[in-house]
Formats: structure tokens, C-alpha cells, sequence
């Protein structure tokens, strides 16, 4: 598998970053986050592209990393903008809902006074 991330520094001060290596299509790349929440966020991030390599190298005849790479940003692009299309329409119809709600108790309002 092509995952590995490998902790560095073992606690963080406010303004110390800690240095992970993440290791993604058999690279390394060092990089320094700010928590270790973030760590953890990069670790399954790594985890999740190499699994999608894998897949990609498995059904698809890929020879260059570079386009399997791509799939993979591509597929992790969408689905971003996949939930912010989503995250959208419910926005306008809880919006939607809050002005039917309005224009209810404004009508009983009315009807009060």
C-alpha cells in the first residue's frame, strides 16, 4: 500500500508545526500542520487517494501515475462540488420554508390586531 504518514514530533506548542511525511503514489512529501486534527485529516486524505489509486490501477489500464493522479483529483473535485450543490438546494428549502413560516405568523399577526 502506498500510505504511510510518520509523526515527527510528538507534542506542539502554539507556535511549533509538526512534520509529517505522507506518502502518496509511492512519494514521499514532507509537510508541517498545525494540529493534530489536521494531521488526522491528512492521514485519511492519503489514505483515501492511495485507495483510489489502487482501484484506478486495477480497473483501468493507467500507465502513468500522473493520469491516475488526475482521475483521483478529479473524482475528489466533484465530490466537493457534488455536496456543495446539495448543501445548496437545502439552503433554499429550509430559506424557503422559514419564509412560508414568516408569512404565516405574519397573517396571524394581522389578524390579531
Amino acid at each position: 500500500m502506498y500510505y504511510s504518514i510518520k509523526r515527527i514530533k510528538s507534542s506542539l506548542t502554539v507556535s511549533e508545526k509538526l512534520k509529517i511525511n505522507v506518502v502518496l503514489a509511492g512519494r514521499t512529501y514532507p509537510l508541517s500542520v498545525n494540529s493534530a486534527q489536521e494531521e488526522e485529516g491528512m492521514r485519511k486524505a492519503a489514505a483515501n487517494i492511495n485507495d483510489l489509486i489502487s482501484l484506478y490501477e486495477k480497473n483501468y489500464a493507467v500507465n502513468d501515475k500522473q493520469d491516475v493522479l488526475a482521475m483521483c483529483a478529479l473524482r475528489f473535485a466533484s465530490q466537493v462540488e457534488i455536496a456543495s450543490i446539495d448543501a445548496t438546494k437545502k439552503e433554499d428549502k429550509a430559506l424557503e420554508k422559514i419564509k412560508s413560516l414568516n408569512e404565516l405568523i405574519q397573517a396571524h399577526l394581522d389578524e390579531v390586531h
